[in-house]
């Protein structure tokens, strides 16, 4: 690539959130991520020092906002540290924006928590974002700042199509996921089904029907994360009960909070497919739990901005027209 359209040396950081991820991002674009000091006073308050100098350069930080709330806080001091040092540039790079649930006011008196967080990375000093499957497309447009949005379907649908799965159906486990899993189906040319359900409160769901064929079929159950696993395991069991023949399942963001674990590793399912958006610690993984790296895609993207080039073309796989 032509060093001319660059916009300075690039810097490559990141937190303590998903530190494995950064190590895997830089050794494809061929820079280490440990350029920065980053710990905590006794009383638990963060102090981060960028240890190179960014005066001029391209600033890439690798940091999702999974909770605690200290990654959030730990992202944001990242940014002011190198937008204070003079940095010709400040990209964010999220593979899992936390708070996105928070996207509208449907009750009374509730915060937007995802508007919130994309005004205090704004305001720390972001010139840019990069991420990974928004919990809703919207909170693109929550930014005031430019960002691509990454689709982790193509890394998703290339291990699925490479089990070559007969009788596919995918699934979608709630109303929310039905766009994705519509579009899944269609590029792996499978028939579509989705699961009817209520939500009595949070985190916590009930499968009322079953729209469409599954009796004697494999099924894909896919969604944009696992959290508790409620949704996701009253599905399985929804699915096996109608007869299907074997049930997968797919998420990209692994938060695997609660009894997650537990509800996974008893659902009659043959894989938990989902990737490193999030570090997921030894202690949270089981037998069927399969992890796909975004690495690839997180540094083609990093590459593609630094370069001045399009990132359109790392969406070859959309979730729907």
């Amino acid at each position: 690539m032509d060093d001319t359209f660059r916009r300075g040396p690039l810097l490559l950081l990141s937190g303590r959130a998903n530190h494995p991820l950064a190590v895997e991002i830089g050794e494809r674009i061929g820079k280490s991520p440990d350029a920065a000091t980053i710990k905590q006073f006794a009383d638990g308050e963060i102090f981060v020092r960028i240890d190179r100098n960014a005066r001029g350069r391209d600033v890439y930080i690798v940091q999702p906002t999974v909770a605690p709330a200290e990654n959030m806080m730990e992202l944001l001091l990242l940014i002011d540290a190198a937008h204070r040092a003079s940095a010709a540039r400040v990209t964010a790079v999220i593979p899992y924006f936390g708070y996105g649930r928070q996207d509208r006011k449907d009750q009374p008196r509730v915060a937007i928590g995802a508007k919130l967080s994309a005004n205090l990375i704004v305001a720390a000093g972001a010139d840019r974002v990069i991420s990974i499957d928004f919990h809703q497309h919207q909170i693109q447009g929550f930014f005031d700042i430019p960002v691509d949005h990454l689709y982790a379907a193509p890394v998703l649908m290339k291990y699925f199509r490479d089990l070559k799965l007969d009788d596919l159906v995918v699934v979608a486990p709630d109303v929310g996921s039905a766009k994705m899993a519509r579009g899944t189906a269609r590029r792996l040319d499978a028939t579509f089904a989705i699961i009817d359900k209520r939500r009595p409160k949070a985190n916590m769901s009930e499968v009322l029907n079953v729209v469409g064929e599954v009796e004697g079929m494999t099924c894909l159950l896919i969604d944009d994360m696992v959290d508790t696993a409620g949704t996701l395991s009253n599905a399985v069991h929804a699915l096996k009960e109608r007869g299907a023949k074997k049930v997968y399942a797919a998420a990209t963001h692994a938060l695997l909070s609660g009894e997650a674990v537990k509800r996974l590793s008893e659902a009659p399912i043959e894989e938990m497919v989902v990737t490193n958006t999030i570090d997921v610690p030894p202690a949270k993984r089981f037998a069927n739990l399969r992890i796909l790296s975004v690495a690839d895609l997180l540094a083609k993207a990093i590459d593609h901005v630094h370069s001045n080039e399009s990132v359109s073309q790392l969406f070859e796989t959309l979730p729907d027209d």
